[in-house]
């Protein structure tokens, strides 16, 4: 069963790459004969070499042993990074639905769209983001976040990236809070694309669209220093909303303050990236309460952490792809099946908190 089961997907994988090859590469009828031989013998030679030792030889097992598992080795590595690639610009929707009657009945619902990690600089440019803007735009977003991480270290002529997030457009608007980035990449230049690109900045602060719901966006730990740091505690801002009303927070690192819960309904993080490429998604683990996906706390608080919309360093992801998350928030005694368009949306006015 074993041997079976190796050479149907040891050999799969070979006729996968050799069709990839020949598509990609036009290979003569010479050539093309040739690489089908190579990976007909590199498919079997594990069985021929065991095959081989069995019958006393030793010098030819030998031999074929050191090219076939060095072909494997290379072979594995290079389909690894290959999917890498691949799974790093195939960007997921993840939706989840959150059912509370602190959403208006007169409203029904309202769709929050979330990126996160998008790390916008040398390796993440035009052709990533308009990936990642299209599922945005897809969902119609009632309210579009970016939960940090926005930019990385290059910020030199990202002029037409913030004017393709400024053509988002929204019912309630865009709000950003700021990650360990942004500070890498410097706070000024950050903040100022940030605002470029048509996003309210929350940094321990908030706001409410009056009749609808609470936002509140607490800064990246990165930049405060506790000796200059004048800024109000997460629960302290989040006690000045009105309770009836849904709170939403913006925070770019997973981490709850046991005190706050409660205090909050959801919130929106990011920075784990869920590793990025396994095996850091262990490392992560150890780190984080969670790595991605939605958590729940016993005092009726959820935080769902974004596996992140783009990439950091190598331009590749395995088994983390990227992904833009949709939540829908609906009035608890409406239907799953309550059309958006058929809601009465309040006139947007904001009163803002810090």
């Amino acid at each position: 069963m074993f041997l079976a089961t190796f050479l149907t997907l040891y050999g799969g994988l070979h006729l996968y790459s050799f069709l990839k090859a020949r598509a990609a590469f036009q290979l003569g009828a010479g050539v093309t004969k040739l690489l089908i031989l190579f990976m007909v013998i590199m498919t079997f030679s594990p069985l021929v070499v065991r095959v081989l030792e069995r019958h006393g030889f030793e010098r030819i097992p030998e031999v074929l042993s050191w090219v076939a598992y060095m072909w494997m080795g290379f072979f594995l590595s290079i389909l690894i990074t290959s999917y890498g690639l691949f799974e790093a610009v195939h960007i997921r929707t993840e939706h989840f639905e959150i059912r509370s009657q602190k959403i208006p009945e007169t409203v029904g619902s309202v769709r929050i769209v979330q990126i996160s990690d998008v790390h916008l600089g040398l390796m993440v440019r035009e052709k990533r983001l308009n990936r990642i803007l299209s599922a945005v735009r897809a969902a119609e977003p009632d309210i579009f976040v970016s939960t940090g991480d926005l930019v990385d270290g290059q910020m030199d002529n990202l002029s037409a990236l913030a004017g393709m997030l400024r053509e988002i457009r929204t019912r309630y608007g865009k709000y950003a809070v700021t990650g360990n980035h942004e500070f890498y990449a410097g706070l000024e230049r950050s903040l100022d694309f940030t605002k470029k690109a048509g996003f309210t900045l929350l940094r321990d602060e908030g706001l409410t669209i009056a009749g609808l719901i609470n936002i509140a966006g607490v800064d990246d730990p990165a930049g405060k220093r506790p000796e200059l740091d004048g800024s109000v505690s997460e629960k302290e801002l989040l006690s000045r909303f009105p309770r009836e009303l849904f709170t939403l927070v913006l925070k770019h690192r997973p981490l709850v303050d046991p005190k706050v819960r409660g205090h909050f309904d959801l919130q929106l993080s990011g920075h784990t990236h869920k590793g990025q490429i396994f095996p850091f998604t262990l490392v992560i683990k150890l780190l984080y309460h969670a790595d991605a996906g939605l958590v729940r706390f016993r005092e009726g608080s959820f935080l769902y952490i974004s596996r992140g919309s783009g990439t950091w360093g190598p331009p590749m992801r395995f088994l983390s792809p990227p992904e833009v998350t949709v939540i829908d928030l609906i009035h608890e005694s409406r239907s799953h099946s309550v059309s958006k368009e058929a809601a009465r949306i309040p006139e947007r006015t904001r009163s803002r908190f810090r």
